[in-house]
Parts: C-alpha cells; sequence; structure tokens
C-alpha cells in the first residue's frame, strides 16, 4: 500500500514512518517544508491550514495516516479546517480509507483542544470516506519532553489527584499501521499504557531515572480539563493496552546487536534521529500532549 502521513515530523509520526516501513508499505509524508526524499520515505510539500499542496500529496495513495494536528495552543486551525481539507481533496482523489490519530477521552470531556478533535473526529465520520479512529492517552516520549522542560526549576508541582496512563509512541504505532492494513472500519479504538498513576508518581519516577533531585510541592492544578482528568475522563478501561511501562521506557533494555544497525537506529521511536524537537513543523504538526505547568482555564 501507498500510505500518506501527515504529521509525520512529529512524536507519533517519527514511530509510525518506520513501522509502515518494516510492514512493506510505500511511505508518503507530508511536511511543510521542502525537505528531499530519503530511503523509501517520499517527502511531499503542503500545508493543510491553507490548503496548498494537499491535493497533489493525496493523489495515488491508498489510505491516509492522518496524525497532524493544533495541539493545545493551535486553536484547531489543523484540527477542524486542515482536516475539511484534507477530506476534500481525499475525496476528489477517491482516497477509501483515513485513520486519524486522537486522544483518549475526547468523547467525555470535549474541552479545550479536545473539542477541536472531537469535532475532526465528527468531520471524518460524515466524510463519506471509509474510516477508523485510534485515541491514545498521553505519549510517554511527550512526558519525557515535558518534564525535560521543566528539569530547570527549583520545585516540581506536582497535583497527587490527576491520574496518568503514558503509553508507548512505538506500541501506539504498531497498532496504526496494524489498522491501516486491515482497511477502514468506521468505529473509534481506544489505546492506552499498561498502567494508570498518579502525578507525584509519574515525576518521581521521571526524576529517579534522570538523576535529577528536585522537591514535589502538592498542589492542585485548577481548570476544567484537569478536572476532567481528576475525575478519570482521560484513561481507559479499554482491553486493549500497551505492555511497555512508564519505569521500562525510562529504563529501557539495552538494544540488540543487529547486522542492519542503520536500520534499528532510524526504526527506535526514541532515537536522536526521530526527535524533532527543533522541527518548525512540531509547533503545528506535532500532535504530542504531555505533562504542562498548571494554567487557569
Amino acid at each position: 500500500m501507498r500510505i500518506l502521513v501527515t504529521g509525520a515530523t512529529g512524536t507519533l509520526g517519527g514511530a509510525l514512518l518506520p513501522a509502515l516501513l518494516r510492514a512493506g508499505h510505500q511511505v508518503r509524508a507530508l511536511s511543510r517544508k521542502e525537505r528531499g526524499s530519503s530511503g523509501r520515505v517520499e517527502w511531499v510539500w503542503g500545508d493543510l491550514v491553507s490548503g496548498k499542496g494537499v491535493p497533489d500529496a493525496v493523489h495515488g495513495v491508498d489510505a491516509i495516516a492522518h496524525l497532524a494536528t493544533s495541539g493545545p495552543k493551535g486553536r484547531g486551525a489543523v484540527d477542524v479546517p486542515g482536516t475539511h481539507r484534507l477530506l476534500l481533496a481525499a475525496r476528489e482523489a477517491r482516497v477509501p480509507h483515513l485513520l486519524y490519530t486522537s486522544i483518549v477521552g475526547v468523547d467525555r470531556a470535549a474541552i479545550g483542544h479536545l473539542r477541536h478533535k472531537l469535532e475532526a473526529e465528527r468531520l471524518i465520520g460524515e466524510s463519506g470516506i471509509g474510516w477508523t479512529v485510534l485515541r491514545a492517552t498521553r505519549y510517554q516520549q511527550s512526558l519525557d519532553q515535558r518534564l525535560r522542560a521543566y528539569a530547570s526549576v527549583p520545585v516540581m508541582l506536582v497535583d497527587r489527584s490527576l491520574p496518568w496512563q503514558p503509553v508507548h509512541t512505538g506500541e501506539v504505532a504498531a497498532l496504526a499501521a496494524s489498522l491501516l492494513a486491515s482497511g477502514p472500519e468506521g468505529r473509534e479504538y481506544e489505546f492506552g499504557g499498561p498502567e494508570v498513576m498518579n502525578t507525584e508518581e509519574l515525576v518521581r519516577t521521571w526524576l529517579e531515572a534522570r538523576n535529577v533531585r528536585r522537591p514535589c510541592l502538592p498542589v492542585h492544578y485548577p481548570g476544567r480539563l484537569y478536572a476532567a482528568q481528576r475525575d478519570g475522563e482521560l484513561t481507559t478501561d479499554a482491553d486493549s493496552r500497551g505492555i511497555i511501562s512508564w519505569r521500562d521506557y525510562l529504563h529501557p533494555a539495552p538494544p540488540a546487536l543487529s547486522d542492519d544497525f542503520a536500520s534499528e537506529h532510524t526504526a527506535s521511536p526514541t532515537s536522536p534521529a526521530n526527535q524533532p524537537e527543533n522541527d518548525p513543523d512540531l509547533h503545528v504538526y506535532g500532535g504530542d500532549e504531555g505533562y504542562e505547568r498548571p494554567t487557569r482555564s
């Protein structure tokens, strides 16, 4: 299959591209800046916000993995108008299947950026295109990046009442690749990590793994979204869950030696080659919701 991936430069995209390649698919990746195609990935230019380049990007593909998102600060520019433009182009090109990656809890707590994700789900369901929605909990890689950013502060503010269910992007990518291969099912899947923990356990496990010393000060995070999270709306009890725990992710086993080191290195979701922090596309297309400083909403 030839599969177009939007949001290919984000954290999940960095795991999905090699997963699709390993499964034998042809991969076309959408980017807002010009990139030379390398290896087996065909990079194409396109902007979901303006719609430029999108019709050419969807032409001739068998499926679309729509990972692109505005994130909490993007005001839904990619999630809603961008998804609408993508659907128009996909319908014109007669693409038979679109897989959309969403967030666990959008149907129970349509607040802030989750509201935009739910609206995108609605557009996809009413588009006439075959579809599948994969809702995941917070990514372990994104939480790690967030906590790294806060490591400079002298005290970690933690709300013990908040449950977290971090999931490894490699496992989300593996499920997404399987769903793409299976074809459209017209249903939503929920997928979360193997365990639920509170913020203090999450942060203390990270501090220990990263050898960082910071006191944890108990606080109460304000806002409607945190209230929904506190009520367990952003976790899932679905039977399908990952097996890599937060501690497993932070203390990975040494990689096995391989005759094809370059391939293994590129395929690793935690490889430096797949960490797009400095990529401008990440600010709009990253789609990674993680630990945030408590703010009022």
